[in-house]
């Protein structure tokens, strides 16, 4: 059954999707500074770890890390999601599908099997003092299907290709017409994900990876609802409906559940002596609670950010133009330029926290800057 559709918000000119552009090059770089964060003290996994012992920064960092874990990767599903129905609507299914494999399959190769051997060496040789030849470290390296944070392109494709084969298979446009939700609504959906995250980390918890595709089931519920909203929305126009007065609505309510939610939750651990491993996942009223906080903070984070975004920094420049036609390359080479950045800082005999104040800068810097050079180059560019 086909129904009558709203002009999708992708078909509008893209002068009025400048915004969009421009929170994608923000959201790269909340990734890059994320990753810093983990690397000198937060919580989480990376290449290369040189963590701080002091609360002072340790603390800081988490929040941020944790805030932006609520929202940021969801909110990447959420915006590629806006494009993906007008893009198989002019391409149809193969060309759709083949188009996707080539420039999502080609840096996911290339990264598994060149970009991430290397990586690990530097560290293993640097950090770890094996004083061996790359040529040695290969001979024993056994990790070749490493995606890394590429895990997020491996998802995207999947999602893609799902949508492609409902699309091929119904040989229509099924959509649904609704107006963009309330405020009211969208926090009771956020609720609904975070009961059902929830549920989800009591067998698959915040950490556990599904090997060697680099998911974290435990952030799978969010990723899959965002991204089937981003299809929804771009189907009926939301980003059109949005008003300045809900995206400030929900800015406030981010503020209180994000900030106060967040505090509260660590005041019940710390008075109660809850093991931090609860806000990790299992059967446990903490999880519980930090699954809804987390999902109704990066809920209303999206929102805020979107509608605030579209009245305010609706702007074209040639600046912005450039960092957004280099943010894919940056996101695939981030970890390299990070990696390298810390190894010449790890000698200096300062804290951690005080590197990572050094780092995130010339990180987001460096790896925009090395990924401004890479898509001007004839082969890169064709692909990213």
């Amino acid at each position: 059954m086909t129904i009558n559709q709203p002009v999708p918000a992708t078909d509008a000119p893209k002068s009025k999707l400048s915004y969009i552009n421009n929170v994608k090059v923000l959201l790269t770089g909340l990734v890059i500074i994320h990753h810093v964060l983990v690397t000198y003290g937060a919580p989480g996994g990376w290449y290369y770890s040189e963590k701080t012992s002091l609360a002072g920064a340790l603390i800081p960092m988490t929040i941020v890390v944790a805030i932006n874990q609520s929202f940021f990767m969801g909110y990447f599903f959420f915006l590629s999601a806006l494009f993906v129905p007008s893009s198989y609507n002019k391409k149809g299914a193969g060309r759709f599908i083949t188009d996707r494999l080539l420039r999502l399959g080609i840096p996911l190769m290339f990264y598994s099997f060149v970009l991430s051997p290397f990586m690990n060496y530097l560290v293993y040789y640097y950090a770890g003092e094996h004083h061996i030849s790359f040529g040695q470290y290969l001979s024993g390296y056994d990790d070749w299907v490493s995606f890394g944070v590429m895990w997020f392109v491996v998802a995207l494709l999947l999602f893609t290709i799902c949508y492609a084969v409902i699309r091929l298979v119904s040989k229509s446009a099924i959509t649904i017409r609704i107006n963009l939700p309330s405020n009211k609504r969208i926090l009771l959906f956020a609720t609904g994900v975070g009961v059902i995250s929830f549920a989800v980390r009591i067998i698959f918890p915040v950490g556990w990876v599904l090997k060697p595709l680099g998911f974290q089931l435990g952030h799978f519920t969010q990723y899959i609802a965002l991204f089937t909203l981003g299809i929804i929305a771009s189907n009926n126009n939301w980003l059109g409906q949005i008003s300045q007065e809900q995206a400030r609505r929900m800015r406030r309510i981010a503020i209180s559940i994000g900030g106060l939610g967040l505090l509260s939750i660590y005041a019940i651990k710390v008075i109660f002596n809850v093991p931090i491993e609860w806000f990790s996942g299992g059967f446990n009223y903490i999880s519980l609670l930090y699954s809804v906080w987390e999902q109704l903070t990066g809920f209303a984070i999206c929102v805020a950010v979107t509608g605030i975004a579209k009245y305010r920094w609706d702007n074209r420049s040639a600046m912005l133009g450039n960092l957004l036609r280099a943010a894919f390359a940056t996101y695939i080479f981030h970890p390299l330029v990070l990696i390298v950045l810390s190894i010449l800082f790890r000698p200096l005999a300062i804290d951690p926290a005080v590197k990572a104040l050094l780092v995130a800068p010339l990180g987001v810097a460096g790896s925009f800057a090395l990924a401004l050079l890479l898509v001007r180059m004839p082969l890169v560019n064709r692909v990213i």
